[in-house]
């Protein structure tokens, strides 16, 4: 293979990731686990709110979902729109268990979901990429 192809292959590569690694909560219109549209302003309100679940994701997760209240759950501030979209449709539907998780899911409707990952999405994460490690 010639080097101009390589590095053409690899442009395009390139390319592709990065338009594939963009977080996806600020583009919530497209989404792998078929969801609506979700708003990152009804999230805002899903997050703080206790109605749906009895108690809002922020009380564990922090405001911007950064803060949780006990180390061992998750940032979810800055997260991908899908991974937080298909996390809560599979604790939603029995898929994936967690005895806090699952019953807050229980009763999420597919937007409400678009719309808390929207918002959790859109935050600023603190996440960090490992591959700098």
């Amino acid at each position: 293979m010639s080097t101009s192809r390589i590095c053409a292959t690899a442009a395009l590569s390139a390319l592709l990731l990065a338009a594939c690694s963009g977080h996806a909560g600020h583009d919530a219109g497209s989404s792998s686990a078929g969801l609506p549209k979700g708003d990152i302003g009804r999230g805002q309100e899903l997050a703080s709110s206790t109605t749906l679940t009895g108690q809002s994701c922020i009380s564990c997760h922090g405001n911007n979902g950064n803060a949780p209240i006990d180390p061992s759950y998750p940032k979810i501030g800055g997260q991908y729109y899908d991974y937080l979209a298909h996390a809560l449709q599979r604790y939603r539907d029995g898929k994936r268990e967690h005895m806090l998780m699952s019953p807050q899911a229980r009763n999420l409707t597919d937007q409400h979901i678009a719309d808390l990952a929207a918002y959790f999405g859109s935050r600023e994460g603190d996440l960090a990429d490992m591959s700098a490690y």
